[in-house]
């Protein structure tokens, strides 16, 4: 790469726990052309937070305030974004990223931000690779980054994914692309800060609940009209449970096969995202193109910022 991109950290949620994994994501970042501008985030502590309530509302707030094109990126996930959902102006900082074109990259508590930024603004946001979990990695996965950096440097982006699905017939759809954490989602059922989002293609996906749990979520935004008012359900990474004796066989196929009995809309699995090393970049509000057949489903992508 020729010229470095300009990295922001937003320390929103929790702290890192590990500061030689934080360490090693800046590393790993600067060799490949990112040059991690405010690396001084990683050393805040309060509580189980990333800094008080008001440094992390700065970090949010200072969003689009750098060079152009500079690269928002989350530190981790965790907890606390919940907490500043009322204080932030989420005007503010859809003015200032769009004037600046700073592509806005996070998952797992950020999905809370992502989805009050898009109902608040209308703005784009990606779902994807965070600078601990995915960048800090001992061994950063090729197909992250890959796909990070092809939707972030391209106005399109095209994925074939190889997943056998249980759907009646080949679909294809078109709509808003959105959605994140699961949990973060159900949080935000009957807030000012959740999208209504109708004719959307809805991605999910959930880490260290088990099935019941799943099932729980899925069962409150399926009983809030949510699941019944878009297009398509992608369903992701769900990974790090314990299924139990007294669970009898009931597990997450069982749990993906009862909601998808009281849909009418194909709901696909095997979407590469959630909390695992192969993931996608996914714009939260693009645009999406999902055709869906039997041994698997594409995905175009478009209408979201580039670096």
């Amino acid at each position: 790469m020729s010229h470095s991109t300009e990295v922001r950290l937003i320390a929103s949620s929790g702290y890192p726990h590990d500061v030689a994994i934080a360490a090693r994501g800046c590393a790993w970042l600067k060799h490949h052309g990112y040059h991690v501008s405010n690396p001084d985030v990683l050393a805040r502590r309060y509580l189980r937070f990333g800094g008080t309530d008001a440094e992390r509302l700065a970090d949010l707030h200072a969003i689009g305030t750098g060079p152009t094109r500079e690269l928002t990126l989350a530190v981790r996930g965790g907890y606390g974004l919940g907490r500043l959902l009322g204080q932030i102006d989420f005007a503010r900082i859809a003015d200032q990223a769009r004037a600046s074109g700073t592509p806005i990259v996070g998952h797992s508590d950020f999905t809370a931000f992502q989805l009050a930024y898009l109902a608040a603004t209308g703005g784009v946001t990606f779902a994807g690779p965070m600078l601990l979990a995915d960048f800090g990695d001992e061994h950063v996965d090729p197909f992250m980054w890959q796909h990070f950096e092809s939707i972030l440097r391209n106005r399109t982006h095209h994925v074939e994914i190889e997943a056998p699905q249980a759907i009646r017939a080949p679909a294809t759809v078109q709509g808003t692309l959105w959605g994140g954490n699961l949990a973060m989602l159900c949080t935000l059922l009957g807030t000012p800060f959740m999208p209504r989002i109708d004719g959307g293609i809805l991605f999910l996906e959930d880490v260290n609940e088990p099935p019941y749990r799943i099932e729980r979520m899925l069962l409150q935004l399926l009983q809030a009209g949510v699941l019944a008012s878009q297009q398509a359900i992608v369903l992701g990474d769900f990974s790090n449970y314990r299924t139990a004796d007294y669970d009898n066989g009931y597990n997450m196929d069982a749990v993906f096969d009862y909601i998808r009995a009281q849909l009418d809309i194909p709901v696909l699995t095997g979407l590469p995202f959630g909390h695992c090393p192969r993931k996608l970049t996914l714009p939260v509000g693009g645009q999406a193109l999902l055709a869906a057949r039997a041994d698997g489903f594409a995905l175009s992508l478009s209408e979201y910022p580039t670096l």
